[in-house]
């Protein structure tokens, strides 16, 4: 009987996660719009000594402002190996009340 009681509750909580499922909704009104993330423009660069590079094959990467929450916050310069041969470095930039993160390219 205890096994009979298990293969059922086996059967029954099994095809409860494969039933086949489906979704009806309708929108009233004009669409909204896809959100936005505005910014206030970030504060002047800081100025700060840079270190001599750390070998050969290092590129400089300017200290930057970015955005955490509803505030910037500033991120020194470094020194980094690009990650491939003859990439440059495309600083972060604010523009159109929009937040352009930094990015390699070719």
């Amino acid at each position: 009987m205890k096994t009979k009681l298990i293969v059922l509750a086996l059967l029954a909580s099994s095809s409860m996660f494969a039933a086949t499922r489906f979704y009806v909704g309708a929108r009233f009104g004009y669409p909204a719009p896809a959100p936005v993330v505005r910014y206030a423009a970030p504060p002047a660069p800081l100025a700060a000594y840079v270190a001599p590079s750390p070998g050969p094959g290092y590129s400089w990467v300017n200290g930057f402002w970015y955005p955490v929450g509803p505030r910037y916050q500033w991120r020194a310069g470094y020194w980094v190996r690009p990650p491939y041969s003859r990439a440059a470095w495309v600083a972060p930039r604010y523009y159109g009340g929009r937040y352009y993160r930094g990015y390699w390219r070719r």
